[in-house]
């Protein structure tokens, strides 16, 4: 299955705010738990991600540090900020909203509706 763009787009602040709100982290880590927690099925680039970050720390969303790990390169680490902290919980609650309003429609109890979505299937 191919997530579309548009659906990627609305869901990568949410899902960024969210995997660093678990601690703070580095793109390639952050790209590998997006791969991990939707089994697979969410390979970002790195030409999707990094940009975000970036818009995210000029919002005040996150920071940033660089740091070094013993016979490794630099890493540059993103950490959530409370105004970060602030902005996933309205995400959640507008996710929240999508998705009850999502189940009800899926929810449909017309037998008709439900062969023609499992046809689509």
């Amino acid at each position: 299955m191919k997530v579309t763009k548009d659906l990627v787009a609305a869901s990568a602040t949410p899902m960024v705010l969210g995997i660093l709100a678990e601690g703070e982290s580095y793109g390639y880590a952050i790209l590998r738990r997006i791969n991990e927690l939707s089994g697979g099925e969410l390979e970002w680039t790195e030409g999707l991600l990094y940009p975000l970050l970036h818009r995210l720390e000029r919002l005040g969303h996150l920071e940033s540090s660089w740091q070094s790990v013993a016979g490794e390169r630099k890493r540059k680490y993103y950490r959530v900020t409370d105004r970060g902290l602030a902005e996933l919980a309205e995400q959640r609650r507008q996710w929240d909203t999508v998705v009850g309003a999502l189940r009800e429609i899926w929810h449909d109890r017309t037998p008709l509706a439900v062969n023609r979505l499992e046809g689509l299937a």
